[in-house]
């Protein structure tokens, strides 16, 4: 699936990855230990996250050099809404969210943090800065699904969360960023690469941040 430059990308992250998949939110998921304070926190905050990511996508489809790249991500902007954020509705009422207090929720530290990272970079950066910086959102989500799966969770909550990430449509979504990836590499000079690489390993570091935040339900200082 992955050539020279998807993989070293990967293999780049090595580190953070093993640090998410030790995260006790992650665990929490899967052993059922996860305070539903923290779940509710998260589910909320990611609400949050993804209408900003969405556009963030929008714009990076904007700027893709040709038509089949500009579908994908303004699918994928689109699809956000119409199945992430499907996923979060279920999981609020679940919870007894009212759906209205995501609008009434302020952006934590980090979420905000994250989601500017990835408006900049996708809106002044170059069309590949932008892809490598949505990339692992994508790619460690589907990850931590599929690594998850196998250990399954006693919370039906929980398992819900861990299939839909490990399911066969998030990966379709998955493979095509990475494909994408892929495609552009081909064009990129070692100076570009380089933006690329440290674009993807500090989303990777805000995706290791987020679990986190919400974990310990992060709040403004002052």
């Amino acid at each position: 699936m992955n050539n020279d430059f998807t993989s070293q990308l990967w293999h780049d992250i090595a580190d953070i990855y093993d640090a998410i998949l030790a995260h006790p939110f992650l665990a929490g998921l899967t052993d059922g230990g996860l305070s539903a304070e923290s779940f509710a926190y998260y589910v909320v905050q990611d609400a949050l996250f993804l209408r900003r990511y969405a556009r963030a996508l929008s714009i990076v489809a904007s700027r893709a050099p040709d038509t089949a790249s500009t579908e994908m991500f303004a699918r994928h902007a689109a699809g956000i809404v119409t199945a992430e954020m499907s996923l979060h509705q279920s999981l609020m009422a679940d919870l007894d969210l009212d759906p209205s207090s995501v609008d009434a929720a302020q952006e934590a530290p980090t979420t905000l943090a994250y989601t500017s990272y990835l408006l900049a970079t996708a809106g002044s950066g170059s069309y590949g800065e932008g892809v490598g910086a949505l990339l692992p959102c994508y790619w460690i989500y589907w990850e931590v699904g599929k690594h998850l799966l196998e250990r399954g969770s006693p919370n039906p909550r929980y398992q819900r969360w861990i299939d839909t990430y490990s399911g066969d449509e998030y990966g379709s979504d998955a493979r095509e960023v990475i494909a994408a990836t892929d495609k552009l590499s081909t064009d990129l000079g070692p100076r570009d690469r380089q933006l690329v690489r440290r674009h993807f390993r500090v989303t990777s570091r805000y995706e290791w941040m987020f679990w986190d935040m919400a974990y310990h339900r992060q709040t403004w200082p002052v």
